[in-house]
């Protein structure tokens, strides 16, 4: 660990790993700070400790699969190969379209299924929808929890803008497909009598001619049939996201925070750490990716610097005076970093810290992710950096 992370409690990640009354570890952080890589040798590390461990990814990337030895991923869990240990090793990849088509299968008859799945406007819902990723990363944690087949589930959440959205976007989305505007849609199926039925199909009708003119006949047929369809399922949306929400709220669920030593990350990772405690979610620690660590500490940037400045005035050892210059900007890098997360260690001092080093090159099988996950857990066989 470096000086500054010391400063922060140690993030015991085999303890976390071993402990079996947690069954759920949520890895959560801002785009691109290493989250699948993350999720990834956390899993294969609690498989190779004994236990019986399913990761579950979110990344268009398909980064996972390569590493884990997998021609491809899908919504199905499949079996890691070549995982020592005790334990055992199932990847799956969240396929949200499919997900939403259980869903709709499993609360509807197949007759309202079938003519929901054709709906344009389910199509254009269950693929491209702001919080429908999201949504249904829930939805299938949810379904793998209640299979009741795994010790530990890992998830990595949606490459989300903010790390914030795997929090907030299921509740919009359940709010809307759950919500007063679906309900008014519907209004005249739901009428019960002709004199009710005359009083709301009044007034619909003024509010679906306003409608039109917003958003297009077509698109509103569609919408309204498709809403028509899914009368059965009012309630259920928001129903199980609640479920789920209160099943990250339970001690058998561990968040980990993941981030890289940048501003930015930083500071969607404090966003989310003061979330999780506003929201009583169990947060386990921080996981600092892709630090930097100078290989010779004793050497800072202004001795370094001064030593090139005295080789290149003296006309000698170029190439020694270019190491000076490339390790000062190692150093400075190295300065940077604990800086930022000095700042952040301040301002949360209850948030336990594991550090990932840079790697020299990117992860891409089962021995990198081991490598990873010695960095995690503090030992040194790990060289290199989580993508």
């Amino acid at each position: 660990m470096t000086r500054l992370a010391q400063r922060a409690p140690v993030f015991d990640v085999d303890g976390l790993l071993a402990d079996p009354t947690v069954r759920i570890i949520v890895c959560c952080g801002s785009g691109g700070v290493g989250k699948t890589t993350t999720a990834a040798a956390l899993a294969l590390r609690a498989a190779e400790q004994g236990r019986r461990t399913v990761v579950l990814t979110i990344d268009p990337a398909r980064r996972l699969a390569q590493s884990m030895g997998l021609t491809e991923l899908d919504n199905v869990p499949r079996a890691v190969p070549d995982v020592g240990g005790s334990g055992s090793l199932d990847a799956m990849m969240l396929d949200m379209k499919r997900t939403f088509d259980e869903v709709v299968s499993a609360h509807a008859t197949p007759e309202k299924a079938e003519q929901i799945m054709t709906n344009p406007f389910y199509r254009a819902l269950s693929t491209s929808f702001s919080g429908t990723q999201e949504y249904m990363a829930m939805e299938k944690l949810g379904q793998l929890r209640a299979q009741d087949q795994w010790d530990l589930i890992v998830v990595d959440t949606p490459p989300s803008r903010s790390a914030l959205d795997f929090l907030d976007a299921p509740a919009r989305l359940s709010s809307f497909l759950d919500g007063r505007l679906i309900r008014l849609l519907t209004a005249p199926a739901r009428a019960g009598g002709r004199a009710g039925l005359r009083v709301i199909t009044t007034g619909f009708g003024v509010f679906t001619n306003a409608l039109t003119k917003v958003l297009g006949g077509d698109l509103l047929r569609d919408v309204q049939t498709f809403v028509g369809a899914l009368d059965s399922m009012f309630g259920g949306f928001r129903e199980r996201a609640e479920h789920t929400y209160a099943l990250l709220q339970d001690p058998q669920t561990a968040f980990c925070v993941v981030a890289a030593p940048e501003p930015d990350a930083l500071r969607e990772a404090a966003f989310f750490v003061e979330r999780l405690a506003e929201d009583a979610m169990p947060i386990a620690g921080l996981v600092l990716n892709r630090v930097h660590r100078s290989a010779v500490p004793t050497l800072n940037v202004e001795q370094s610097l001064a030593g090139a400045e005295r080789l290149e005035a003296a006309d000698t050892s170029p190439l020694t005076a270019a190491a000076l210059r490339l390790h000062a900007d190692q150093a400075a890098t190295q300065a940077r970093e604990e800086h930022l997360t000095r700042r952040f260690t301040a301002a949360h001092p209850q948030v336990a810290v594991a550090e990932v080093p840079a790697f020299a090159e990117d992860v891409h099988d089962l021995e990198g992710l081991r490598q990873v996950g010695d960095a995690l857990a503090g030992t040194t066989r790990a060289v290199g950096a989580a993508v």
